[in-house]
């Protein structure tokens, strides 16, 4: 196991878990103390971490050399029924997750792009680290707006065709981990160019 596999865990642990703050505080902020109450509006990872999405799938998709890291933390706790925006609120909670790792990377991304453009910072590491961190949380965004349960962007989905508790959003909720690995490991190049372009048009380098 080498170290740039052990710095993208930290790193997609630490944003995993920011997405799901993100999402505590978006509820709660509409109305909604569940997360709070279950102490779930802390940074703290070990509150968060998911077995199978934070470690298993992380190690299963190295070991497999599938050439992308991909992961998630237990979903925060919220009663949607509790938020004052009842027809755009689960989708506000849904999009502040992505919205928080688009932040992230925008920050780390602009930052890489002066210090390379300035030649403030020469250390291959420090980059290669800071790399890992615009991707990984572009990674997590553009992952996460699928419209596929139980990612985010089902949620939003959801929210403009007014499912509700349709059968049918009854059904893909039932069977969504299973459509979510099959996209992983057989669509994934749908969205792969999509991250590199972002990628490149923030940091203002290829990959």
């Amino acid at each position: 196991m080498n170290a740039d596999f052990i710095f993208q865990i930290v790193i997609l642990i630490f944003s995993v878990v920011v997405h799901e703050v993100s999402h505590g505080y978006a509820a709660y902020w509409l109305g909604d103390s569940t997360a709070k109450y279950e102490g779930r509006l802390t940074l703290n990872p070990v509150k968060h971490l998911d077995f199978f999405g934070s470690i298993f799938l992380p190690f299963l998709l190295f070991i497999s050399g599938s050439g992308f890291l991909i992961g998630w933390a237990k979903p925060v706790p919220y009663n949607p029924y509790n938020l004052r925006n009842q027809r755009w609120g689960e989708a506000i909670v849904a999009v502040a997750g992505p919205l928080s790792n688009i932040a992230i990377a925008v920050v780390f991304g602009l930052l890489m792009r002066f210090v390379v453009s300035a030649g403030i910072v020469e250390s291959v590491e420090i980059l290669k680290i800071t790399s890992f961190i615009v991707f990984i949380n572009l990674l997590l965004a553009v992952f996460n707006l699928v419209p596929i349960p139980p990612l985010d962007g089902s949620k939003i989905l959801f929210s403009i065709f007014k499912m509700g508790s349709s059968p049918a959003r009854v059904f893909l909720e039932r069977f969504g981990i299973l459509f979510v690995l099959f996209f992983i490991f057989f669509f994934w190049s749908i969205i792969a160019p999509v991250i590199t372009k972002l990628f490149m048009l923030i940091t203002g380098l290829g990959i």
